[in-house]
């Protein structure tokens, strides 16, 4: 089982940029499906991003393609989203989350092991 720690939020301005970073102990990190979800005040948990355990396929929201690029490095058992173009409907806390069951990489329920969150903050 991976334990995982989000990094790197805070507040930024209308069509700036934030990379967060999570980082994931356990020896098999590269044989889960990694995803980032977001939860804003009043919503549900929202899908972001999604990453292969080899990073050979990536998947994203609607809401955010474009504009976000996940990333991981297997060797320092690290995932990142690189987010640009930032708008105030970004703002959410994000959460990092790995599985390695099959099934849809876009639903809460694949993911078994999640991290605390990170806030993101994208005002004028």
């Amino acid at each position: 089982q991976v334990q995982l720690v989000e990094s790197g939020g805070g507040l930024v301005q209308v069509g700036g940029s934030l990379r967060l970073s999570c980082a994931a102990s356990g020896r098999t990190f590269n044989t889960h499906l990694m995803g980032w979800f977001r939860q804003a005040p009043g919503k549900e948990r929202e899908f972001v991003a999604a990453i292969t355990g080899n990073g050979g396929t990536r998947y994203y929201g609607d809401s955010v393609q474009g504009r976000f690029t996940i990333s991981r490095d297997n060797a320092k058992n690290t995932m990142h989203l690189q987010m640009n173009s930032l708008k105030p409907e970004d703002t959410a806390v994000y959460y990092c989350a790995a599985t390695q069951r099959v099934g849809s990489y876009s639903q809460i329920s694949t993911y078994n092991r999640w991290g605390q969150g990170t806030q993101v903050t994208v005002s004028s």
